[in-house]
């Protein structure tokens, strides 16, 4: 007992003030023993500057003034990479933005292997952005960046696996290409929407000309056909605007006709001799 109390001045010694201060700094350096860590985060633990390694998550024991802890959280990190200016490979200049999605796999090098494992991953995002971008040409930057997406994506992995990070994706947010630009690529949209039309209404006047030829040689193979078609023309004439309506005869009406005024004159009928006006005689 002499020999704890002789750890406090002696002012401090049967005092009630003593026995606090002492009970106060025995709290204190009982709860630096202890850490509670979250299912999603570790504990890298340094012990007089060696690495112990990775602890939790749960209740953590550590020895006062002899171990350093760093928190790291397991989560996957959300990079916004800025807006970067870069020239495509056909010389056209564009702004490019996206986001990466990133988490700590290993804790100890994510620690140990680099000093500040965020910058170093937001820097490397924009400069591989950047190098991406610059070695494709405009329209794959707009039609084709799933596939930019994958190849930036891949780099960043395999350049962060010595810190123990693991990109799990990576997304090209906007293009931004000049006022100019946007103008000609609109026109060029448009020529190719008029000229597709142009290809698909040819193609349908050709197959209903074919459908036509089809009809009318089966029309003619059939007696009466024609007739019967027209015959039926006739409702939709009538139902036009028009108060005159030019009404084509067909050669079948017109030999039907020929027969009906032969029959009618017995002077035609075979074995009968034409008679002979007088006007004939004058001549």
């Amino acid at each position: 007992m002499e020999g704890v109390r002789g750890l406090f001045p002696p002012r401090f010694q049967g005092d009630s003030r003593g026995r606090a201060f002492s009970l106060w700094g025995c709290q204190d350096a009982w709860g630096a023993l202890d850490k509670v860590v979250r299912e999603y985060e570790r504990l890298v633990v340094f012990r007089l500057g060696r690495l112990v390694g990775a602890r939790g998550p749960g209740l953590v024991i550590l020895i006062p003034f002899l171990d350093h802890i760093v928190r790291v959280s397991l989560r996957v990190v959300t990079l916004d990479v800025p807006t970067q200016e870069v020239i495509t490979r056909d010389n056209v200049t564009c702004s490019v933005n996206a986001v990466v999605y990133y988490r700590v796999i290993d804790p100890n090098n994510a620690i140990v292997n680099v000093e500040n494992f965020r910058e170093a991953t937001a820097q490397l995002s924009q400069t591989t952005l950047r190098s991406v971008a610059g070695q494709a040409e405009l329209d794959e930057l707009l039609a084709e960046r799933d596939k930019l997406n994958q190849q930036i994506q891949k780099i960043l992995d395999e350049a962060t696996d010595p810190w123990g990070i693991k990109v799990a994706a990576v997304e090209i947010k906007d293009v931004g290409i000049p006022e100019g630009l946007q103008r000609a690529i609109s026109r060029q949209a448009s020529a190719e929407r008029e000229r597709r039309a142009a290809i698909i209404q040819a193609e349908g006047e050709q197959q209903a000309a074919q459908k036509l030829a089809d009809a009318a040689s089966v029309l003619g193979t059939v007696p009466g056909g024609l007739f019967m078609r027209l015959l039926r023309s006739i409702p939709e004439i009538a139902a036009g605007q028009g108060n005159i309506i030019a009404f084509p005869l067909p050669m079948e009406l017109r030999y039907l006709a020929e027969k009906l005024v032969l029959t009618r004159r017995p002077d035609d009928s075979p074995g009968s001799e034409r008679q002979e006006s007088p006007t004939d005689d004058n001549k």
